[in-house]
């Protein structure tokens, strides 16, 4: 395949594959942007933590309980330090990026937004930083505008900058397109909110396991991001919060854990972030999550992201040399390309590859607003990951060949 020789885990180098056991020998696996695969040491740190050392946390005085909490916030830590966040009581734990988003918007949204205000979003965003948004809009009032993109499709800073006014208190940007790959400037990003007097709140899914991300670099003042496409656990995710806002903000659930003091007559909240975290937490969950960043960190997020940048170049050269194949995104989009093929469904794409055992995703990706604006109903997604190499992109282009001789 051209242009193997610059991949940084070409096949047979260094096996990565082989660390992930849901993964046989002949399965080419080509969604990670839906979900990554786990490696053996997250699924270990999770056996371990159920079968030898498991209690609750922040409650109990006896030893299994006071090492399990300290698990639990050395966790916490351990994110903190992955974004480069100053503290790690700017860390929330949530179930992903969605509840880390709709977090904001009821807590910090709520209190803060009114008629006349507006939000700032982008045509590309995934529906869980639309809705929420929406959510709020019907109880506030606040306005909600729409930023376009590029001719490669990436956010407009640009368009942004002309529409952004101090009536705007709030942006809300993908930091990497779950769609297009594309990877948005956030510190500009940034810089253009705070000029308004606006927040600025970061959807890193698809970033932190592709480019990483450093809070303190980028300026921003909200981070979401979900574990299980970090290599972690399902369940889990972070709220990244400056802690002067997260501390100004309300609780949003109530129960046990988030509270100082409870009486019928009033109730006192705890400090953030625990004031955020109401009932028994995901421990099992964040402990994975702690597992998975060693991980992720031990190879390095730079040799990852060259990696998955060669096989992205590999993928839209094989496919641009397709005659009815119409790609989408930049050039250097981060470890996803998103394709259609004249005449044929996406679904029929990805039942077809399935046969041969590539796995793709098909369909609007949770981006029907973006659908609209690339005029197609769906796409087809190839999106990688540490386990894939050049094998995988040579079997999804003998498939694609494949798919455009059944169809004719």
């Amino acid at each position: 395949m051209s242009g193997a020789k610059h991949l940084l885990f070409p096949s047979g180098e260094r096996a990565f594959r082989a660390d992930f056991p849901a993964i046989p020998e002949g399965w080419h696996y080509l969604d990670s942007a839906a979900t990554a695969q786990k490696p053996r040491t997250v699924i270990e740190a999770i056996d371990q933590a159920y079968g030898r050392d498991y209690a609750t946390v922040h409650r109990g005085v006896y030893r299994r309980s006071a090492d399990m909490t300290i698990a639990y916030e050395a966790a916490r830590q351990r994110v903190a330090r992955f974004l480069n966040a100053h503290s790690s009581d700017e860390v929330v734990f949530v179930r992903g990026a969605t509840e880390a988003i709709n977090l904001v918007a009821q807590s910090w949204g709520v209190a803060n937004l009114k008629p006349g205000d507006h939000i700032l979003l982008s045509k590309l965003e995934h529906h869980s930083n639309i809705v929420p948004w929406q959510l709020i809009q019907e109880r506030t009032g606040v306005a909600i505008d729409v930023c376009p993109l590029t001719a490669d499709g990436r956010i407009d800073l640009d368009a942004a900058q002309a529409m952004l006014t101090e009536r705007h208190k709030l942006v809300a940007f993908a930091h990497v397109s779950n769609v297009l790959g594309s990877v948005l400037d956030a510190r500009r990003a940034t810089e253009l909110a705070h000029a308004v007097g606006a927040k600025i709140l970061i959807d890193g899914c698809q970033a932190v396991p592709r480019i990483g991300a450093d809070v303190r670099a980028i300026g921003c003042d909200f981070y979401a991001f979900s574990g299980h496409k970090l290599y972690g656990p399902t369940g889990i995710g972070v709220l990244w919060a400056r802690g002067e806002i997260l501390n100004a903000m309300p609780p949003w659930q109530g129960g046990g854990s988030m509270i100082d003091k409870v009486t019928f007559a009033k109730t006192t909240w705890a400090p953030a972030p625990q004031r955020f975290e109401a009932g028994t937490p995901n421990i099992v969950g964040a402990l994975g999550l702690h597992a998975a960043i060693d991980y992720v960190e031990a190879i390095g997020l730079p040799a990852i992201h060259a990696h998955e940048t060669a096989l992205v170049a590999q993928t839209r050269a094989a496919l641009s040399a397709v005659n009815s194949v119409r790609l989408f995104g930049p050039d250097d989009a981060a470890g996803i390309v998103s394709f259609a093929i004249e005449g044929v469904h996406p679904h029929d794409i990805g039942t077809i590859l399935d046969e041969d055992d590539v796995a793709i995703r098909a369909g609007h990706h949770c981006a029907q607003p973006l659908m609209e604006h690339l005029d197609i109903p769906a796409t087809a997604r190839a999106s990688f990951g540490i386990y894939n190499d050049d094998g995988d992109v040579a079997a999804l282009v003998r498939g694609i060949e494949r798919v455009t001789r059944i169809f004719g």
